[in-house]
């Protein structure tokens, strides 16, 4: 199959080598430093459990060099997709397919505004990985996997397309699952990046440090039982055992495992409370449900929804 990975860093960078590795063409749209470095010396990756290896392929800031591929993966940041997105058009060929593994829950909606609800295969990725210098990512863990499949017209049965992207991506090393509805696992992980975001994110501090306090444990369930009750309202039905396996997750958790919003915010970089809490609020608001824990984390975020503001001083303060 033909690929192109709309967003080449952590996460969209790493499956995209996995592909390439595996014998599939693969294009990664990039841009800046990190476009010429792949062009240089190809995309470096980094792992410690998994191993290290480097794959040479197509790198280009303009897709309109890159023509229709079979699938485009898309995986910018979501406050990148204003201007991202527009560039799928010249990827786009009669049996093209999107599949967007952006966090939260706004980026199907969000693509198939773009190219059309039929196009749109909806995913979400655990994967710990990190873009630590121009080519070069690094992942911590085992942990690779892909949940994938439709998300409008027939949902109640795995489609032909997506088992068929499903047993590419497998012979790629991805751990890779497709499902007949993929609101669900989309949802499903809502449930648990909204509060473990929020709350690393507002605590400065990875999750070992916000799970020492009992309380602050009690607020992060109470946050996703807020997320859960949204998907209600939103008819979706969420795993019936999530909150068992969320449970477990949390109880096993690395303690010095961040988000991905903390690792921006101590970057300095934008951070995703807009596609996260701020998905949340929206929908809760248009539902009239109360999300108090969710808001609050959401009013500490939002200052630093663009990055750091440079500090204002008065004349003759150090």
């Amino acid at each position: 199959m033909r690929f192109a990975i709309l967003g080449s860093g952590a996460v969209g960078g790493y499956f995209g080598a996995k592909l390439s590795r595996a014998g599939q063409d693969v294009t990664f749209i990039a841009r800046g430093a990190h476009l010429e470095a792949i062009r240089a010396k190809g995309l470096e990756v980094r792992s410690a459990k998994l191993g290290d290896f480097t794959v040479r392929a197509q790198a280009e800031s303009d897709t309109g060099k890159v023509g229709p591929v079979d699938v485009a993966i898309v995986s910018v940041k979501a406050y990148d997709n204003l201007t991202a997105l527009p560039m799928l058009a010249p990827l786009m060929g009669p049996e093209t397919v999107v599949l967007t593994l952006q966090n939260g829950v706004d980026s199907v909606d969000e693509v198939a505004a773009v190219v059309g609800p039929p196009r749109v295969l909806g995913g979400t990725t655990y994967v710990a990985t990190a873009l630590e210098g121009p080519g070069l990512i690094v992942q911590t863990g085992v942990h690779r996997s892909i949940i994938f499949g439709e998300v409008s017209g027939d949902t109640s049965r795995i489609s032909p397309r997506v088992q068929a992207i499903a047993d590419v991506l497998a012979t790629a090393d991805i751990q890779v699952t497709p499902v007949a509805d993929a609101r669900v696992p989309i949802w499903d992980k809502f449930v648990y990046l909204v509060a473990f975001s929020g709350f690393t994110g507002a605590a400065r501090a990875p999750i070992g440090q916000v799970w020492k306090v009992p309380l602050a444990q009690d607020m992060f369930y109470a946050c996703s039982r807020e997320v859960a009750a949204i998907a209600r309202a939103e008819g979706v039905t969420i795993s019936p055992n999530r909150f068992d396996t969320l449970k477990e997750y949390m109880d096993n958790i690395p303690p010095t495992t961040r988000s991905s919003l903390l690792i921006d915010l101590e970057q300095g970089k934008r951070i995703e409370v807009e596609a996260l809490q701020g998905a949340a609020i929206r929908r809760a608001t248009k539902h009239g449900l109360p999300t108090p824990i969710i808001a609050t984390l959401y009013s500490v975020l939002k200052p630093w929804a663009s990055g750091p503001k440079q500090e204002v001083r008065r004349p003759g303060e150090k």
